[in-house]
């Protein structure tokens, strides 16, 4: 015990200047006299008028300061206090017993449900302590502020902390919407299918219920963010009226840590995003252990949330705490709040009463004097703030009224609270998924539930689930307040307005080709986008999301029509306003515009491409990216967009490896493809030309909005080049079919001789006809070429084809798409791509002719784009040595054809080669 206690000691007297506000400790006090006086006139003024006047009178005095030129510096954090004062909280309307009762039944049975579903037979685990702290913080918003979708405006959109899961589903029981036999399904979501619930937040999985994926730390903040966006984007373009919706976003201390939970609040701050409340369960732990163990991560939230613009609100201490912090006329109580690490609080939380008297009490005479007629167990029950109802009420409640900023509410609680000595603010409480029966019996003490020892030692693995009846009067003021809210949350709704889909002639300028003008695959895709939007019907509903790249893709043609949505609209003169193609933002602007910020433009993606649901509006995002910072950059993002069933198109622009001739390796993208092939909801194509995209697109939208469809939640990826080739108009008879399922016949040889099949996808289709000309006119062979616009399709569709052979043995069962689309295609195949090897490689397995791969391995660099072929051996050239390698081994061609071909195309010379241009128009 004294070697903890000088640990303590040691610890409370380190340097702790860095928690601080730091408002007077670099200034002289050179007239103490004077200063009391003033202090003792602010605590008059306090005394007499209360704190709101107190406020106003200090803002008044630091602006005249400010314009005086007194150097006050701004107040980033303040004393280890609430924020709001006693005489301004907002009276609490709820009845407080009937709220304590059902909250200690919901805490009862997440834990309970937690711990069935370890035990020995099952053992799937699941977390206990995260809900069981943050109870009250849910609860305050369950009974009085979370609106449902019946509610008017549409109700509120609410992202839940990812591990507090458990909780949710044990309210869900209380109001009646889950049974027993669900609970008992928690994380065995095959084995007990129908009866089965999702270990987190996962609306994929649970389609009816959750509407947010939160557990990938840091992702649901950016996703809240750009949902409160989302929500004025749609208010401001007249498609909805969201002016009476909230968005919530409950996060844990530790997940802060992540730079996507911080990156993106100036955006916020920026749009005056009011309708946005980020509730930061401060527990004061991470996984392993304290988050800031020399430090206090509420301080650092508090300067750094101000910092960025928001408004800011503490919950520290529960009501018992505000006699003894009246009492503290000198302030030694703050000055022990404000100097003690947040290890230290943790620790004493895993204590005792009598640990606390010692350790934070006994620091000076003055505060321990205060707890002097304070029992040990009275010290232990001075609540945190995040478990005081009152004061979580006067915090949301002050959220929900502040105008012009968005507010983040930290509220200090205890993981693991009330779970009893082995759990509360241990640093394993995270990991620990059963109760011991001692533990069962302390709990089920503290909550009061009426459960019997006899129960609890029947089978300590089983213990009972809790619920008073649906008559009894705690459940039916429950079921009231939901009611009263507009139903029951989380809830999903996929319903939706009906979208009229373009009409055909939206298509005709992907058909007609580029005539005599080259045009890249980019600009063929902006030309039939931009008649899309023209769709008097269906043009509203797109919403193009584009980084700070609009120009280098061609889409600055949108600015002055389509313009970039700011709420704020253009309040400056734009130094290019005499343009054709002006700079223009507007609050009513079609452009989301989200800067040099990818994961912001994929939370954008996915908050448009998910208002069917959320809003009942249907929104189709176009997600255009530069090169490789889609999924290479962003991909848990698109996971998580994969989750909350998004549904649209994301268009990686300048894509390949060898296109961006001069911006080198991090830029080279050869690899997207093999990315994307990973998230089973995104759709991967790789057109060559415009009238093949025609048609993909068209087919997405079908997919996505068609009447017909029964497969809807999918996210069309397109890859797209600037490289200019003249576009042909779509020929006649064009196999449609094989556009779309992946593979298609684009130009028999006219040549006769020797059989082969070049395979080609995006911007190397022309190198493979060049390849075929040069085989037929040099070496007398014939080869096919076949456009394959999506290597992964093809992979998707042989896979299912074997997967269902393999379960009906013995049955007749459908050949792979590509089988049968090259059966009876004589010769080798050579497949080439300008990605590396592995994604034409995808399809293999499912071609019985001997085949090859070219493709583009390894780091990009910077060069001509024929330098950058050559020297990756998937130009034509390369396509013609290669065929004729495989014609010669079956004696099909001279033995010699090969190295002559070598000499005579200087394969092994970077500076010989010819494939391409250096147009880099888009």
């Amino acid at each position: 015990m004294n070697a903890r206690k000088e640990r303590l000691d040691v610890a409370a007297g380190e340097d702790t200047s860095h928690i601080l506000s730091g408002l007077t400790n670099q200034l002289p006090d050179r007239d103490p006299e004077e200063t009391a006086e003033w202090v003792e006139s602010l605590d008059a003024l306090i005394r007499e008028q209360g704190t709101e006047r107190a406020q106003y009178i200090m803002r008044s005095l630091l602006q005249r300061a400010g314009a005086q030129s007194v150097g006050v510096p701004m107040v980033t954090t303040t004393d280890y206090v609430n924020t709001i004062p006693v005489d301004q909280e907002a009276q609490f309307p709820g009845n407080e017993e009937y709220e304590r009762r059902y909250r200690a039944y919901m805490r009862w049975n997440a834990a309970v449900m937690v711990h069935r579903a370890q035990r020995p037979e099952i053992g799937v685990g699941g977390h206990i302590s995260t809900y069981a702290g943050a109870a009250t913080l849910y609860e305050v918003g369950f009974n009085h502020f979370f609106r449902g979708k019946d509610a008017p405006g549409g109700g509120d959109q609410v992202f839940f902390q990812g591990h507090a899961s458990p909780g949710m589903y044990a309210r869900a029981f209380m109001e009646g919407r889950l049974s027993e036999e669900d609970l008992d399904g928690f994380r065995q979501e095959k084995s007990k299918e129908g009866h089965a619930l999702s270990s987190y937040p996962h609306p994929r999985l649970m389609p009816n219920f959750w509407e947010f994926p939160t557990v990938s730390m840091g992702i649901g903040p950016m996703n809240a963010i750009y949902q409160a966006q989302n929500n004025r984007y749609l208010h401001n373009r007249g498609l909805k009226d969201t002016s009476d919706q909230q968005v919530w976003a409950f996060l844990g201390d530790g997940e802060m840590d992540e730079p996507e939970s911080r990156g993106l609040l100036q955006l916020a701050a920026n749009e005056n995003l009011d309708n946005l409340n980020f509730v930061i369960n401060c527990n004061l732990q991470r996984l392993d252990g304290p988050v800031r163990g020399n430090g206090k991560i509420m301080q650092e939230l508090e300067a750094f949330f101000r910092g960025a613009g928001w408004n800011v609100i503490k919950v520290v201490w529960g009501r018992e705490w505000d006699d003894l912090l009246t009492r503290d006329t000198d302030g030694s109580l703050v000055k022990i709040m404000n100097e003690t690490p947040d290890g230290d609080y943790q620790t004493y939380k895993a204590e005792s009463g009598g640990f606390v008297r010692e350790h934070f009490f006994g620091k000076t005479p003055q505060t321990k004097d205060l707890v002097a007629d304070l029992s040990d167990d009275e010290i232990w029950n001075l609540k945190r703030g995040g478990h005081d109802y009152r004061k979580v009420y006067a915090a949301y409640k002050a959220a929900t009224e502040f105008k012009g900023k968005p507010t983040v509410i930290l509220a200090k609680t205890v993981k693991g609270y009330g779970l009893g000595p082995h759990f509360e603010g241990r640093n394993a409480t995270h990991q620990m998924k059963k109760l011991t029966l001692d533990d069962l019996k302390k709990f089920r003490d503290h909550l009061r539930i009426p459960v019997s020892d006899e129960q609890l030692e029947k089978d300590p693995y089983r213990p009972p689930y809790y619920h008073p009846g649906t008559d009894a009067p705690e459940i039916k003021y429950l079921l009231e307040r939901r009611a009263a809210l507009g139903g029951s949350v989380p809830e999903r709704r996929s319903k939706h307005s009906d979208i009229e889909l373009p009409e055909a002639k939206s298509y005709e300028v992907a058909k007609r080709g580029s005539g005599k003008q080259q045009a890249a695959t980019t600009m063929a895709f902006v030309r039939l986008l931009k008649d899309l939007m023209r769709d008097k019907n269906f043009g509203k509903h797109i919403a193009p999301i584009i980084p700070d790249e609009a120009r280098t893709f061609g889409m600055d043609a949108f600015f002055p029509t389509a313009k970039i949505y700011n709420p704020k609209g253009q309040n400056y003169l734009s130094v290019d306003r005499d343009l054709v193609l002006a700079y223009k933002e507007s609050a009513q602007g079609q452009l989301i515009h989200p800067g040099i910020n990818e994961a912001g433009a994929v939370a954008a993606f996915t908050a448009a491409g998910t208002a069917y649901a959320t809003h009942g509006v249907p929104l189709v995002p176009v997600y255009v990216f530069y090169s490789m910072f889609g999924f290479q950059r962003t991909g848990d993002a698109f996971w998580a967009a994969a989750d909350q069933m998004t549904r649209g198109f994301i268009i990686g622009a300048t894509a390949g490896r060898t296109t961006l001739t001069g911006e080198g390796l991090q830029h080279a993208d050869g690899h997207s493809p093999l990315l994307a092939s990973t998230n089973p909801a995104v759709v991967t194509y790789d057109p060559a030309y415009g009238y093949e995209m025609g048609h993909i697109v068209r087919d997405g939208l079908e997919r996505m909005y068609g009447h017909d469809s029964t497969d809807r939640n999918l996210m069309y990826y397109l890859t797209v080049y600037n490289e200019p080739i003249v576009q042909p108009a779509e020929p006649e008879n064009l196999d449609v079919e094989g556009v779309l399922k992946g593979i298609y016949k684009l130009a028999d040889s006219p040549a006769e001789g020797p059989k082969s099949q070049i395979l080609a996808s995006g911007v190397s289709v022309p190198w493979a006809l060049e390849a075929q000309r040069i085989l037929a006119e040099d070496w007398g062979v014939s080869a096919d070429v076949w456009s394959v616009t999506s290597w992964n399709e093809l992979r998707r569709d042989g896979l299912a084809a074997e997967e269902e052979a393999f379960l009906n043995p013995g049955k007749d069962t459908r050949e792979p798409f590509v089988t049968r689309q090259l059966a009876g295609a004589q010769g080798p195949v050579v497949a080439v791509s300008d990605y590396m090897k592995a994604v034409p490689d995808q399809i293999r397995q499912f071609i019985p002719n001997e085949f090859a791969t070219l493709g583009a391995d390894g780091f990009g660099f910077s060069d001509t784009r024929a330098a950058a072929r050559r020297y990756f051996k998937n130009d034509t050239h390369s396509i013609v040595v290669k065929t004729l390698q495989l014609l010669a081994a079956k004696d099909e061609v001279d033995g010699n054809a090969p190295a002559q071909a070598i000499e005579k195309y200087r394969l092994l010379n970077v500076n010989a080669g010819t494939t391409g241009n250096a147009g880099g128009e888009s």
